[in-house]
C-alpha cells in the first residue's frame, strides 16, 4: 500500500478479511479511480503471496459470465471459478499479458460499491 500511495498518491479504505472456501484472506481497495484491489492470501489460495508481490489481475464486469468466460477460454485458460462456492467471479489466465482477467457478473457491483463507500 505505502509504494503504490507514495507513486501514484492512492489513499485506501480499511483492509478487511474475508473467507472463500477453505482461504481467509486480507484485501484492501483503493478509495479513487483508478481503483487498486490488493488481496492477499494462504499458500494454495488463488492470491499465494508466498513467492512475493506480484499484478496478478485486470478486473472487469461482466453482463454475461457464460459468454465472457467462453470468449476468454478461446484465448486464455480459467484458473480459478468461484462462482461454485457462492461468489460471482473467474480469473482467466492470459499470457500475452502475464497476468489474468478477473470476470465479476455486474449483479454484484451495486453490493461491491455499498461495500466500499465507493
Amino acid at each position: 500500500m505505502s509504494d503504490l500511495s507514495a507513486t501514484t498518491g492512492a489513499r485506501w479504505r480499511a483492509p478487511r478479511t474475508g473467507t472463500l472456501g477453505e482461504w481467509t484472506y486480507r484485501i484492501v481497495f483503493s478509495i479513487a479511480a483508478p481503483h487498486f484491489e490488493l488481496i492477499e492470501g494462504p499458500p494454495g489460495s488463488p492470491w499465494d503471496c508466498t513467492t512475493g508481490p506480484r499484478f496478478h489481475h485486470l478486473g472487469f464486469w461482466s453482463d454475461s459470465m457464460d459468454l465472457d468466460r467462453t470468449a476468454l477460454d478461446g484465448v486464455g485458460q480459467t484458473v480459478f471459478d468461484a462462482c461454485p462456492l457462492g461468489r460471482p467471479f473467474s480469473y482467466h489466465r492470459i499470457d500475452s499479458i502475464g497476468a489474468n482477467i478477473e470476470l465479476v457478473d455486474r449483479s454484484a457491483e451495486p453490493g461491491f460499491r455499498t461495500t466500499w463507500d465507493l
